[in-house]
């Protein structure tokens, strides 16, 4: 006769059980029906988003701009000037948010669409690389997504753009030693659109979007409770918000309705490792709504902060996936 577990192991369990579900509940918010248009047959790259284009943007960030750190403004102003033209290729309402640091002038470029006023959308992924290194998917990948949108956005303007204002900015002096001070500059863009007022509904932080592996055990995570919830081959986007965001869930499930890559979501405490590294956490500290998009960094790219983070290394077609899922978003 087999004996039955105690009462007390039993409510422990339960608890346990319920206490894992919560949180899954809580970190991911799943939606049962968000891939419900997206079968393996329609699982194609977007025609609106060539991998080519996307390739040349990266290979001319982190070569012909190399190195691109705060020790050499000159190479920053260049790729600053290189985002500017691109971006003014289709969209004359292009400028410069200026401001110094020490002896010399940065540069976030900053690119309008849609009304002069009202509630705004902020696109931005930043251009300077770590130290003398090449950055391809840290960070010249998100910058090339976001000049990608801007022909988007220009060519192929959304269903509703007339009543929707984006604004794309490249930002500058991410990376450390710059990195959660003054003088990041999506701080400096912050900082402005509070004193000035300026409703933003949200902020979407393009943050390495090129690296994907199909090798199993390829992602890992900062805490272990998280293999639960994640995949552990890299092949996916992530989609990273606070716990108060809306976004996160809402632009995965876009981008799983519409596109050729997986998206998942975390909402997540910003004492988790990673969840605040990149310039969304610059709208945080103003509480508007801010995510990042990314391959999740060195939980994926073992290439990260090295010399063999190389153009050649990247998925560009998932990229294009990435920035078609994010332009449908903004429709």
């Amino acid at each position: 006769m087999q004996k039955k577990l105690p009462r007390s192991l039993l409510r422990i369990t339960a608890t346990l059980f319920i206490f894992i579900l919560c949180a899954w509940l809580a970190v991911s918010r799943p939606s049962w029906f968000e891939y419900s248009d997206n079968t393996t047959s329609a699982k194609q790259p977007s025609p609106l988003v060539n991998p080519a284009t996307l390739k040349e943007h990266v290979r001319k960030l982190s070569i012909d701009f190399h190195p691109r750190d705060f020790r050499h403004p000159e190479n920053l102003n260049a790729a600053a000037d290189y985002i500017k033209s691109a971006l003014r290729f289709n969209n004359s309402r292009v400028s410069l948010q200026t401001y110094r640091v020490g002896k010399h002038d940065y540069h976030n470029v900053i690119a309008v669409f849609g009304p002069e006023e009202g509630e705004l959308t902020v696109i931005g992924a930043h251009y300077d690389a770590y130290s003398t290194l090449p950055g391809a998917d840290d960070n010249a990948s998100g910058v090339a997504g976001l000049l990608e949108l801007g022909r988007l956005l220009s060519q192929n303007p959304p269903k509703h753009r007339s009543q929707q204002r984006v604004m794309l900015i490249a930002y500058t002096l991410e990376e450390p030693p710059m990195y959660a001070t003054e003088f990041m500059g999506s701080m400096q863009h912050a900082v402005s659109l509070k004193d000035q007022n300026i409703e933003v509904k949200t902020m979407i932080s393009l943050e390495m979007i090129g690296f994907y592996s199909d090798e199993p055990n390829s992602q890992s995570f900062p805490m272990p409770l998280l293999n639960a919830f994640y995949p552990l081959t890299g092949n996916y986007i992530a989609v990273v918000g606070n716990m108060t965001s809306n976004t996160a869930r809402n632009l995965r499930i876009t981008i799983n309705q519409n596109t050729a890559v997986d998206a998942y979501s975390i909402s997540a405490p910003s004492f988790i490792t990673g969840v605040d590294f990149s310039d969304h956490r610059s709208y945080w500290h103003f509480d508007y709504d801010a995510v990042m998009v990314t391959d999740t960094a060195f939980f994926r790219n073992r290439a990260y902060h090295t010399a063999g983070d190389t153009f050649e290394r990247l998925n560009y077609d998932k990229m294009a996936a990435v920035v078609s899922g994010v332009y449908a978003f903004l429709k």
